[in-house]
Formats: structure tokens, C-alpha cells, sequence
């Protein structure tokens, strides 16, 4: 883990992000204390999204989940289908 006030993140960032590339983390801090304020880490293009606390393995929500419903069951789900 790295750490760099504010003042140097501004200044050597670009280095900062190389290193948060190669696995790093990098944490920023402030104040008299350096008080730790926030991390720069990679993003990993690997992560797949979860759809809410669903964590089952091969998972992939297919893109027709966002296609518009058929009218039909539009209007089942707004009441009118009964």
C-alpha cells in the first residue's frame, strides 16, 4: 500500500495510476494527521455486474431482459389484463 497527501497525488498521478495498474493501492490522504480520505485502485474490466445479492456462477443477465414487454403483459402489469 501506497500513501500520498493530496499534493502529491495532484502531482504525481499519473505515476500513482500506473502503480494502482500494476495491483496497487494507493491511499490519499489530508489534513495534519493524514487522515486517510480516499483509495485509488485499478478497475478490474473482468468484474461482471451483479444483479442485486444474486451471486450464482455463469450468471449472465441476457440483454432482452431491458427489451420492452409485449403489450399484453404491459397492460397484465398495470391491472388491465384481468
Amino acid at each position: 500500500m501506497i500513501q500520498a497527501t493530496i499534493f502529491e497525488a495532484k502531482t504525481n498521478l499519473s505515476s500513482l495510476v500506473k502503480r494502482a495498474q500494476k495491483g496497487e493501492v494507493v491511499v490519499i490522504t489530508a489534513g495534519r494527521k493524514k487522515a486517510p480520505v480516499a483509495r485509488l485502485v485499478a478497475v478490474n474490466a473482468a468484474e461482471k455486474k451483479r444483479l442485486g445479492v444474486l451471486e450464482t456462477p455463469g450468471f449472465v443477465l441476457p440483454d432482452s431482459f431491458f427489451e420492452p414487454l409485449p403489450e399484453e403483459e404491459l397492460r397484465a402489469w398495470e391491472g388491465g389484463g384481468e
